[in-house]
């Protein structure tokens, strides 16, 4: 029984750790596709609109971080409903960005530091770290919610989040004749 415990805590513990890694990847990629946009809207097209800019590549690395997440990261949890899937996701980041924004909201208002640095740490050091906590949980729980699919690499990861079933299944088994 308590090897039984193990070996679930150690799955789950790899199934999590494969999700992580690929969605901090996905982060990774998106801030970068987040920046470059932005920087080439301000020195070109948009210069001197910066905040439209911001907001342009701000959406182009959302819809480029769905689609990664939703074939990369949890590619096995992904929803039939796609529409569905996509307004989640979306509702998901706002309420991420909201996670960095209140971060600012409490230390400009709260705290009553309002110096560049201080601002800057609080919405994309600290506000960014929680945003996202919050958003891989919210993605492998809300928004990436289909059942786990055959692929080998996540074969009995179905198993790891619902034991019971493999122990029903284990006990109707028969029993292991005498051996010849």
């Amino acid at each position: 029984m308590f090897r039984g415990l193990i070996e679930r805590v150690q799955g789950l513990v790899s199934m999590l750790w494969r999700e992580v890694m690929k969605f901090g990847t996905v982060g990774a990629a998106a801030f970068v596709v987040d920046s470059s946009i932005y920087f080439w809207l301000m020195s070109g097209h948009m210069a001197g609109s910066e905040v439209k800019a911001k907001i342009v590549a701000g959406v182009v690395a959302t819809f480029f971080s769905w689609g990664a997440n939703r074939y990369w990261t949890f590619r096995h949890r992904r929803q039939a409903n796609i529409a569905r899937e996509l307004v989640m996701f979306l509702i998901m980041n706002a309420i991420g960005l909201g996670i960095a924004a209140a971060c600012v909201w409490v230390t400009k208002y709260m705290l009553h530091l309002t110096d560049t640095t201080s601002l800057f740490i609080a919405g994309s050091v600290v506000g960014l770290i929680l945003g996202t906590i919050f958003r891989f949980f919210a993605y492998r729980f809300w928004v990436f919610t289909a059942e786990l699919d055959a692929e080998p690499e996540f074969a009995h990861d179905h198993e790891l989040l619902h034991p019971h079933e493999r122990d029903a299944v284990a006990a109707d088994a028969p029993a292991p004749g005498p051996r010849a």
